[in-house]
């Protein structure tokens, strides 16, 4: 590719709700994350092209609780933001009972260590955000007008408090912004507050987070309104370009001045391929914008967001390239893993059979809103191989290892080794659609000596699943399967596909374990 320009997304794979802030010549980044853990990304750049992730934000489990959370409950959108000298996230977490709180969580050094949340007292709604100025800060976000307990209704407006720093809570009275360009009918959320010149500006998303999702504006001379539309609202949307345009449920932006000057805009976006199906969830892009009049013009010359763009001026900062192969040879996993859920018990360990990744089986099947057993990462190509070495040696029916490619819990595919009644290793691979098991096919191994190889291959929508006894001595299990059981419109839900190893004993006790030797994963 030409060095001068650059190709969408910047962050591939399941990063939704960017949000950015500079501190000098250094950009940092954070995503939504829902029933994973870690939870919140943060990634940093010096070019706002190239990503390299140094951290998260809720990296504890005291500070974050997904316990029996639901797919796609759990982290909301972030943002960050800096000010004198601390990194401020604030964020939502709906929990088990869809109760949800908006919380802040802060550090010195983005890579961490966060501190524990700060809980705000009476913060309804969700998508919060900070705006710092001359001292003194305030909290923007979503509320349902009568409460809570209206939540339901599809009217949502933008509200304003002021936010004390030293006790870390709201203060004075709360102030609705703006109902949005369709009057609150658009569900406005994800408010973002900027002080240009001689206005205050409001960029909002509407449309929800799919195909009619869009990007909205409004200024005001005062921070506290009135905010007028933006005439060309809204400033940004696929929606009228049909399901079977490449970029699709764009929106969610926020936007960064870089120190020469320019302005660019982060946002969220969806691949479809195979149809209207999008397994990789919603990512990460970036496209130009500039002022005119005042207002702002997104992607100038064709109002859409683009597969490629000319760089930011800004000077090449590239980032070594992650290994393909975790050998798992580190005293701590590598930031790209990721749990479902928090995980409350030891069950995995790098230090137990050294150079290896151990999961212990036990408790906590993939079909339920419990910690499964699982530890994986993003699918981030259309197209990509996965490989793994695994020494696994079940001793009973019930227990099972090997991967799993999922969705959610009532979508997924299971790549696993166990055994039958008579004792006789088998491989089967097992598709849960609308949580609906079914084994589609299985190989006995009577002559299994507890080595094996795994590979998934996606070539788009065909996923074809494999094994090895010995190195590279592959036999095909299924080919040319439907993936589409991993993408969102059929799934359901925000979240993108993740793949990774995983065990478990159908709840029933085990002192069995399976280690990995390594895992690699690339794009094809």
């Amino acid at each position: 590719m030409n060095p001068d320009t650059f190709r969408n997304p910047i962050i591939p794979g399941f990063y939704p709700d960017p949000s950015i802030c500079r501190v000098g010549e250094d950009y940092y980044l954070v995503t939504s994350t829902f029933e994973w853990f870690p939870g919140v990304p943060i990634f940093h750049s010096r070019d706002l092209v190239h990503w390299q992730q140094i951290g998260h934000a809720l990296h504890r489990p005291s500070q974050l609780n997904l316990d029996s959370v639901a797919p796609s409950s759990g982290i909301f959108a972030a943002t960050i933001r800096y000010h004198d000298g601390l990194f401020y996230v604030v964020t939502t977490l709906s929990d088990a009972q869809h109760k949800r709180r908006n919380f802040i969580v802060t550090a010195s050094d983005p890579a961490g260590p966060w501190s524990d949340p700060y809980v705000l007292d009476d913060a309804p709604g969700i998508d919060p955000s900070l705006f710092f100025e001359d001292g003194r800060a305030w909290y923007a976000g979503n509320r349902t007008p009568g409460g809570e307990d209206h939540r339901h209704t599809s009217r949502r407006e933008i509200w304003l408090q002021e936010l004390d720093l030293t006790t870390m809570q709201l203060t004075g009275p709360k102030i609705v912004l703006w109902k949005g360009m369709t009057q609150g009918e658009g569900v406005p959320e994800a408010p973002h507050i900027y002080h240009i010149g001689d206005y205050y500006y409001l960029l909002v998303a509407e449309g929800g987070t799919f195909h009619e999702h869009c990007v909205t504006l409004a200024r005001s001379r005062h921070l506290e309104g009135p905010y007028e539309d933006c005439p060309n609202n809204p400033i940004l949307t696929h929606r009228h370009l049909g399901l079977d345009y490449p970029i699709s449920n764009v929106g969610h932006a926020d936007l960064i001045q870089t120190q020469t000057g320019e302005w660019w805009m982060v946002l969220l976006g969806s691949r479809p391929y195979g149809g209207y199906f999008y397994n990789l969830g919603r990512e990460t892009w970036l496209v130009p914008v500039r002022w005119e009049q005042d207002w702002l013009v997104v992607s100038p010359g064709t109002g859409r967001v683009e597969w490629q763009y000319p760089r930011p001026n800004l000077p090449l900062h590239r980032f070594p390239a992650a290994p393909a192969c975790d050998h798992f040879d580190k005293p701590e996993l590598a930031l790209i893993w990721n749990f479902l859920r928090t995980p409350r018990e030891a069950f995995w360990s790098l230090h137990e059979k050294p150079g290896s990744l151990r999961l212990k089986l036990g408790a906590g099947r993939l079909t339920q809103h419990v910690n499964a057993r699982l530890i994986a990462r993003r699918q981030q190509h259309i197209s990509f191989a996965a490989r793994a070495a695994m020494h696994f040696q079940p001793a009973a029916p019930n227990e099972w290892a090997g991967l799993a490619l999922v969705q959610n819990d009532r979508f997924h595919f299971r790549l696993v080794c166990g055994q039958n009644s008579q004792g006789i290793a088998i491989i089967c691979l097992i598709q849960c659609e609308d949580g609906q098991e079914t084994t589609r096919v299985s190989h006995h191994l009577p002559d299994y000596t507890g080595t094996l190889y795994w590979k998934v291959e996606a070539h788009g929508q065909a996923y074809n699943f494999a094994y090895a006894l010995t190195p590279e001595a592959w036999i095909t299990l299924a080919a040319e399967v439907d993936g589409r059981v991993l993408s969102t419109p059929r799934a359901g839900g925000f979240t993108g596909a993740y793949i990774g190893m995983f065990v478990e004993s159908e709840d029933q006790p085990s002192t069995s374990v399976a280690d990995f030797d390594w895992f690699e994963y690339y794009g094809l």
